[in-house]
């Protein structure tokens, strides 16, 4: 069996975000195994053997325009990673880096993508409840250009108070809207997204002070561990954990999936579901026993 043809990434062109570390970094280094000819994007230095490199900060428009004129016309997979953690006063950059971009740069590459190609985000645990707020997400991905999202997110500040998780939301959002899409469809392109639980990256310590209110790491970390693992004595994922089902998704293995939102968080999501439909349920027995007696 050969594991190169099963994936479908030999000779093909991969472009990918945040190679420099974490996940992606994980993602990059199985894509060169395979024998896929790699470009990748970060702000900080790539230092794997990429087919080519570019340095950019992807909350810029006029920089990703600059790299996406250099990319090859022709792109077989690509996988948008890159993001930050929130602090206080950062929340459109936030917005910029974590959703907009990424649908931006999706949308100005989705002509070059090949028939059955695949396009594939990491989002975020933190996304989940998207659909809350799904039909304002909706509003901004139908807007037409980037500084009319910046309109939009400068007149709904109450919204991207949340910052990252606003953003997550919308990209699990753009996912679920744009799966059937004519632009997408038409073109059998795929499009998915995984949502990491805790994972241990080179933006851990970043996320741990703006969970804490104080900005403290220790009680970020704290507070990060009761969320995540508490409930079921866990421990937090290592970067290919995520990166490797990212590949794997990306991939041929998963030609006939689109439109996912997979969760690899070793069932905490599956598990807040469950407790929801409990409560749920429970709630509309008792208010049924209540009209009966009544």
């Amino acid at each position: 069996m050969d594991l190169k043809k099963i994936f479908g990434y030999e000779g093909k062109n991969v472009v990918i975000t945040g190679s420099a570390s974490g996940m992606s970094k994980s993602a990059t280094e199985l894509l060169l195994e395979l024998g896929a000819n790699v470009y990748a994007i970060d702000i900080n230095e790539i230092t794997l053997p990429v087919t080519k490199a570019f340095k950019a900060d992807l909350s810029n428009k006029e920089e990703i325009d600059r790299v996406i004129e250099e990319l090859p016309d022709k792109i077989d997979a690509l996988f948008l990673c890159h993001g930050i953690a929130y602090f206080k006063g950062k929340e459109l950059l936030v917005q910029k880096v974590n959703f907009y971009s990424q649908k931006y740069m999706t949308e100005k590459l989705l002509n070059r993508i090949s028939e059955h190609g695949s396009v594939t985000y990491i989002s975020s645990v933190g996304g989940f409840g998207w659909q809350q707020v799904y039909d304002k997400a909706v509003e901004l991905i139908n807007l037409p250009t980037w500084e009319d999202a910046m309109d939009w997110y400068n007149n709904h500040k109450e919204l991207i108070q949340s910052a990252y998780v606003f953003a997550k939301q919308c990209l699990e959002s753009y996912v679920t809207y744009k799966c059937m899409a004519p632009e997408f469809i038409n073109k059998k392109i795929r499009i998915n997204a995984i949502n990491p639980g805790d994972t241990i990256t080179g933006l851990t310590e970043d996320f741990n002070r703006s969970t804490s209110p104080s900005g403290n790491l220790e009680e970020g970390e704290q507070m990060i561990s009761n969320i995540f693992l508490k409930s079921w004595n866990g421990y937090p994922a290592e970067p290919k954990d995520m990166g490797y089902p990212l590949v794997v998704v990306g991939s041929d293995i998963c030609s006939y999936m689109s439109g996912q939102l997979i969760y690899i968080d070793f069932g905490l999501t599956s598990s807040w579901t469950s407790q929801a439909l409990l409560q749920e349920n429970k709630k509309s027995i008792e208010e049924i026993s209540q009209e009966a007696n009544s």
